[in-house]
């Protein structure tokens, strides 16, 4: 496992400083929801009327003005789009890296396969990733509790459950993308990550793009549809699918690349 431990070794200050970015806004949102309480009628109101932007991040169902609506459309997005990020750029630099950073001819020359590296290098992604997301859930739930509100906890943990599901999606679909990669691809792995983000908000939007609900992960991670009790179980597996997919192929294409 000496791989996987330098994986986490090297993805430990990102982990660090993207977990303190992540979780720290997420309580602090929570934290002013208090002082907003007065005025959340209003706001819910006011949000629920404003047409098609209110359609495409699903504030016409939550209500926005309860705990659980409010923390759905902040918290939420807040971890929807930088653990996404952040499963992106990990997964791009995993393979692709050895060869931009010249160390695959170190690397390769141990008496380790190709398919053992990868795999422990998919495994170290996978922990990072839920080790953000537990980070990350300890800041929201600790959050409710300090401000003294009562949430639906099962609901939450769903939610929090469709948030993983999603990221670790995002991260083996780039672990294949940078099986095709000599160097980092900083820019495509952002770019991966707001795509499937502004298809899952024109879902919202057209109704004759429901079929890009199995092919991106913000459909089955949407808060309004968890929380509204919809079966999502069609969109995560195929979601579950395309990881596999992409996983598999990075695991395939990197067992016989011609290694610069």
């Amino acid at each position: 496992m000496t791989v996987f431990r330098k994986e986490l070794r090297s993805g430990g200050l990102g982990f660090l400083v993207w977990s303190a970015i992540i979780g720290g806004l997420m309580a602090v949102c929570i934290g002013i929801y208090p002082s907003m309480s007065d005025s959340m009628d209003e706001m819910s109101a006011l949000f629920a009327g404003m047409g098609d932007f209110s359609a495409a991040f699903g504030l016409d169902k939550l209500q926005y003005g309860s705990i659980m609506g409010f923390y759905g459309t902040e918290c939420g997005n807040i971890l929807g789009l930088g653990g996404a990020f952040y499963a992106a750029l990990t997964a791009m630099g995993l393979l692709a890296g050895e060869e931009g950073g010249h160390t695959a001819e170190f690397l390769l020359t141990h008496p380790v396969s190709r398919l053992r590296v990868c795999l422990e290098k998919l495994a170290a992604l996978a922990v990072l990733i839920v080790g953000l997301n537990l980070v990350c859930f300890a800041c929201g739930a600790g959050g409710i509790l300090a401000i003294g509100e009562e949430a639906d906890w099962g609901d939450l943990l769903r939610y929090h459950g469709a948030l993983l599901l999603m990221q670790l999606e995002i991260g083996a679909l780039c672990f294949g993308l940078s099986a095709l990669l000599r160097r980092g691809g900083l820019g495509l792995a952002m770019g991966m990550a707001a795509l499937l983000y502004f298809a899952g908000l024109l879902i919202n939007l057209d109704q004759r793009l429901d079929w890009l609900r199995f092919v991106t992960p913000y459909y089955y991670a949407d808060a309004a549809r968890i929380f509204a009790g919809e079966t999502l179980i069609g969109p995560m597996l195929a979601g579950c699918a395309l990881g596999a997919l992409g996983a598999g192929f990075g695991l395939w294409w990197y067992r016989r690349k011609d290694i610069a």
